[in-house]
């Protein structure tokens, strides 16, 4: 209501009252956020107790609950390859108390395999890049090929007979054997199992022909001479196994397949709470017994300047643009 072009005066105490309480908004949010945490932070591992996402989680997280002052709760939420304990986070609170971990599979290649009730890109938010490693490609131990290159010749040659070990579909063994077919021109025929270790089982057992096992995983396979190992699907050599040949050395540039590891929490969550879960992660990072321990894990730790959320946000796009296409074109579907 105006009165001779004048704002009346209850609509001025109005408009006061608005920018009042807007600011008292603002500084009750700093206050908030400066106060962080004041109680236990959930980290939601999205797969089943004991296995690698499980293990690095406890690693960082004894160290981070030192930084932060409050305990990290692990919880696993498990289902649907990962995507029910993403979904739960991204429809947490934005309080900084629910947080996600992940890896390339749960923020990246399921985006393409389901029709997931949230985005992996606007819906989550970055907080730090964790940690790495590179598949590991092994055969049998009947395979003649002495080196990449003439097993992809052996596989070209036998490509009807051969078969190839995948854990389940759009798993990493899965999505890099596509990779490994597009690059080098080859066809497989596939047998899924429910995890790593029946499916190493059978390999080291001749049953199935190849694999692209997590590093990890199959290392301590190769060490004992149970199966062979070709090469790291990465342009460096790994620091856990620096006898074994990149991709690149080995005869097929480019085959590269990095498993990483992040951590993510909901949309709108206040940027102050966000920094110091980023603080918690790096100085857990730069602890000589926590490098130790994940170096023990296979982890590869990443430089401090790609430990930015800025960082992991255009690695996780970057990631995205380049997988999906190639996991559409195979026509994989989540089961």
């Amino acid at each position: 209501m105006r009165i001779s072009g004048v704002l009346a005066p209850s609509a001025g105490l109005a408009v006061r009252l608005t920018l009042g309480v807007a600011a008292l908004l603002a500084v009750s949010q700093a206050a908030w956020a400066q106060a962080y945490p004041t109680r236990p932070i959930t980290i939601v591992v999205p797969f089943t107790a004991g296995g690698p996402t499980d293990a690095l989680v406890r690693t960082l997280s004894e160290r981070m609950q030192h930084s932060l002052g409050q305990p990290l709760i692990v919880e696993n939420v498990t289902g649907a390859a990962g995507t029910i304990g993403v979904g739960r986070v991204a429809r947490a609170a934005p309080d900084g108390y629910t947080v996600s971990v992940g890896h390339w599979s749960t923020h990246v290649i399921n985006g393409a395999l389901y029709p997931l009730p949230f985005d992996l890109l606007k819906d989550l938010e970055p907080i730090s890049l964790l940690t790495s490693y590179p598949m590991l490609l092994v055969t049998r131990n009947g395979v003649p090929a002495k080196n990449l290159t003439e097993l992809t010749a052996w596989l070209k040659a036998n490509q009807d007979k051969v078969s190839v070990g995948t854990i389940g579909v759009g798993s990493a063994a899965h999505v890099a054997a596509v990779y490994y077919e597009h690059l080098a021109g080859l066809k497989f025929q596939f047998v899924p199992y429910r995890g790593a270790a029946p499916a190493l089982q059978d390999l080291m057992g001749g049953r199935i022909d190849l694999l692209f096992d997590h590093l990890p995983n199959a290392l301590p396979q190769v060490r004992d001479g149970k199966v062979k190992a070709y090469a790291v699907t990465a342009n460096t050599r790994s620091p856990t196994a620096p006898d074994i040949q990149t991709v690149d050395e080995a005869g097929l540039a480019g085959l590269y397949i990095n498993i990483w590891y992040g951590l993510w929490v909901p949309k709108g969550t206040p940027a102050a709470v966000k920094a110091k879960l980023t603080a918690a992660v790096v100085e857990a990072l730069a602890d000589p017994k926590v490098r130790q321990q994940l170096t023990e894990l296979g982890q590869v730790i990443p430089p401090r300047d790609q430990q930015t959320p800025e960082a992991l946000a255009a690695y996780q796009k970057a990631e995205i643009e380049k997988w999906w296409p190639i996991v559409k074109a195979a026509g994989m579907q989540g089961e």
